[in-house]
């Protein structure tokens, strides 16, 4: 072999050297690495034994793998290995080149082992070689059994599946190398639950009963095995499976009891629930769709039964009103059953379950009942009828009480119609179709006891009324109408086209005829036949100076029973027109005003309701001058006092005049003179008076009042026609020793009282002295 590769060489070589001449280029300059590797001089290479060892040798370490080895044979030549398991797991002899391992191998955590070989000179360390690349393989040992993914599994299947139904699928993986014959090979087996399920090679659960009963059993633990195909197995190789069965709807209902027995009372509301029905359905909530029913013939039209959704139950309905009088009890047979079960499956309960119903009905004091659910009547307008109608009200129980019959005022508001006590409807009032064609009323029943009091029992019916239409209204101008015509119209000119209308019920084959109630004028009418008439002009030619407005009075009947006539006055206006027979001018027509009846009542309601204010008015005067003339009040008094700036000097001002005497003289006889008067000075001697704005006006003397008392006293006595009494002057200060006691509340200890007088400064300056006076400044300055 290595005389080949050197043969190999020098062929490659000589070519070289021949292409190199016929091209002229230098032989030493040739690139050898450009040319072919097939003609490429080969260097000295390595060589090796394949390298492979086995996992889990039992030997010991450590175990040969193989060796390397280059061409180069020198004496001074060292083997290295270098990688990541180099000096670790593998070790090279540096002499002979055998590679060992030095720990034992696991294939299913590293299967190959990649390193590079170097040799290299001892001396110098250079590499004699280039390094070469060589990889260890790790050859498989079966050392492993099958570990399932999970050790615990959930699965579903339905209840009463047919035979090889699948379940689910398990998985077991086995570490060891799959290239390997039955190395990576799992085989499955069912430890626990083999009477119900299977596995097959594929790892694929069935079942093997048809029998699979949820109501029965709802849950299966199965324990699977997996091993390999030489049999290695271990704690890892088994999983659980927990097979859960699927409901179905394959149970019919059964009822919890053969006889149900229910009491109600008659008054019952229709439509709401009486009692409730009670099933047992071992299918799950979902599954169960549970329709009771009445068995034919047995009072259907009386009661239903309605499923409730949630709870499974029947719910017991009147669907008519009970009657105690009538029937008492009620007695009839039910059944349940449940249309969506699956029939294929078989059932241990009969398809059609059935119980009895006992519904016992209480006696209650009811209201009356109308014979009818309303009344109709019918009453000709502009007619007071003796009897419109009856409605008829009854006891339903058996103490058959007595019926008062009521009109409820809401619903009669203008009080039209009456009823008496037994039930006849009369009108009070004549009724007018064209202002309420219909009445409805409410009319109450309610039963009364022996005494004729309500008991509070009672019921209403709508009663109505129909006003029937009598040809009370003529007819009259369908709308107002403003026709024109000029002043130069021909004959035959067509002014105007009318037509009428009717507030009576109009029948199909209603006729108005129209005519003119004059002839004396420049128009005339022609009826059309079809509730129309034209006017047109008679003449011709019309004088707008002498008549500018012409009043038509037409003439309109009907053909009722009775036939009835109207007059309406048609306006036609003359106007100046053109030769193109267009208007140019008209005068505007006075229309009559009219007002309704509704707005005279509020006219005449706003006139009353300003009289009675009026009246209220004066009557709160009158009121307040009669006060007036009684007391005037303490506003009036205070403003009518007159302030002055003197006050009088009283009865201490002299000694030469007292006023014993004119009492004396008063009452007829002579009084005792008084003593002498009390040397003590004045209380309003002590007073500390303000001073006055105003100079004070000099007062006469004692004696200077005395003689003017003397000289008013004559002249009383000697005038006769003078008036009977004493003229007296009031002044402000009073003596303190006048018999008939000072009038003044100036004496007035104020210490005593509680009365605040400082509210007499806010009265002006009217009150300037009494708040001088009175005021808690003065009379802290006053000395007794």
């Amino acid at each position: 072999m290595h005389v080949l590769l050197m043969l190999l060489a020098a062929v490659g070589t000589c070519l070289g050297l021949l292409v190199a001449t016929a091209t002229g280029t230098n032989p030493a300059q040739l690139d050898t690495p450009s040319l072919l590797p097939t003609i490429r001089r080969q260097k000295r290479a390595w060589i090796w034994n394949q390298m492979h060892i086995d996992e889990e040798k039992n030997t010991s370490l450590p175990h040969y793998v193989g060796k390397i080895k280059s061409s180069v044979n020198r004496k001074n030549t060292k083997y290295l290995l270098k990688g990541e398991s180099a000096d670790k797991v593998f070790r090279v002899n540096e002499d002979t080149g055998d590679v060992y391992a030095f720990e034992r191998l696991d294939r299913e955590k590293i299967s190959e082992y990649h390193l590079v070989a170097l040799v290299v000179d001892k001396d110098t360390k250079k590499d004699l070689e280039s390094p070469s690349n060589f990889t260890i393989k790790v050859h498989d040992v079966n050392d492993n059994w099958p570990v399932f993914t999970h050790r615990f599994f959930n699965a579903s299947v339905p209840e009463m599946s047919a035979v090889g139904t699948s379940v689910t699928t398990l998985t077991a993986v086995d570490a060891d190398d799959p290239t390997v014959a039955d190395h990576a090979s799992v085989m499955y087996q069912v430890l626990k639950g083999d009477e119900y399920f299977a596995i097959d090679k594929a790892g694929h659960i069935f079942t093997t009963s048809k029998n699979l009963d949820r109501e029965t059993q709802a849950r299966y633990e199965v324990v699977v095995e997996a091993r390999d195909a030489q049999g290695l197995r271990g704690e890892s190789g088994t999983a659980t499976v927990l097979i859960t069965l699927l409901d179905i709807n394959d149970n019919f209902p059964i009822f919890t009891q053969t006889k149900y027995t229910f009491t109600v009372p008659e008054d019952i509301r229709v439509g709401s629930a009486l009692g409730s029905l009670f099933v047992e359905d071992p299918d799950e909530p979902q599954n169960r769709m549970t329709k009771y029913s009445i068995v034919q013939g047995e009072y259907r039209d009386t009661f239903t039964i309605e499923t409730d959704p949630t709870r499974n139950e029947g719910i017991i309905k009147p669907t008519k009103p009970l009657d105690y009088e009538r029937i008492q009890q009620y007695s009839f047979t039910i059944e349940a059953m449940d249309p969506t079960i699956n029939l294929r499956y078989p059932s241990g309960s009969s398809a059609r379950n059935k119980a009895r119903v006992i519904i016992n009905i209480m006696d209650v004091d009811e209201p009356p009942t109308f014979q009818q659910p309303f009344y109709h009547f019918q009453l000709p307008e502009n007619l007071k009828k003796p009897l419109i109608g009856s409605v008829v009200a009854k006891d339903p129980d058996a103490a058959q009480r007595r019926i008062g019959y009521y009109i409820r005022r809401t619903s009669d508001k203008g009080q039209f119609f009456r009823i008496n006590n037994q039930g006849n409807i009369y009108n009070e009032k004549e009724l007018d179709r064209e202002i309420y064609p219909w009445y409805n009323l409410t009319v109450e029943a309610k039963e009364l006891d022996s005494s004729g009091t309500p008991t509070g029992k009672e019921s209403i019916v709508q009663v109505h009324i129909e006003v029937l239409d009598e040809n009370d209204n003529a007819p009259e101008f369908a709308q107002p109408y403003n026709p024109k015509v000029c002043e130069n119209a021909a004959q035959g000119k067509l002014v105007v086209q009318i037509s009428a209308t009717d507030k009576d019920v109009t029948p199909r084959n209603v006729r108005f005829k129209f005519s003119l109630n004059t002839e004396d004028s420049n128009f005339t009418l022609r009826d059309n036949h079809d509730n129309t008439a034209n006017i047109t002009v008679k003449y011709g030619q019309f004088d707008r100076e002498r008549t500018k407005v012409h009043h038509l009075p037409v003439l309109i009947s009907d053909n009722g029973r009775p036939s009835l006539t109207s007059t309406n006055m048609l306006a036609v206006t003359v106007c100046k027109c053109n030769e193109h027979g267009e208007f140019t001018f008209c005068e505007e027509v006075a229309y009559q005003v009219g007002v309704s009846i509704q707005a005279l009542v509020a006219i005449f309601l706003c006139i009353l309701t300003i009289t009675v204010i009026t009246l209220l008015i004066f009557l709160r005067r009158r009121l307040r001058k009669q006060a007036r003339a009684h007391g005037k009040s303490v506003p009036e008094i205070h403003e009518q006092l007159v302030t002055y700036d003197e006050e009088g000097g009283g009865e201490m001002d002299t000694t030469s005049y007292d006023v014993s005497v004119l009492n004396s003289v008063r009452h007829g006889g002579a009084k005792p003179p008084r003593p002498g008067l009390d040397a003590r000075p004045s209380i309003y001697a002590q007073a500390q008076k303000p001073p006055r704005r105003t100079p004070p006006t000099v007062h006469g003397g004692p004696g200077d009042m005395a003689a003017v008392i003397e000289v008013k006293k004559d002249e009383a006595d000697h005038d006769g026609g003078g008036p009977p009494y004493d003229t007296l002057h009031i002044y402000g200060y009073e003596g303190s020793e006048s018999i008939a006691e000072s009038l003044s509340s100036l004496g007035t200890d104020s210490s005593d009282s509680d009365v605040d007088y400082d509210f007499l400064n806010d009265w002006g300056p009217r009150f300037k002295m009494l708040a001088e006076l009175y005021g808690s400044d003065l009379q802290e300055e006053l000395v007794y």
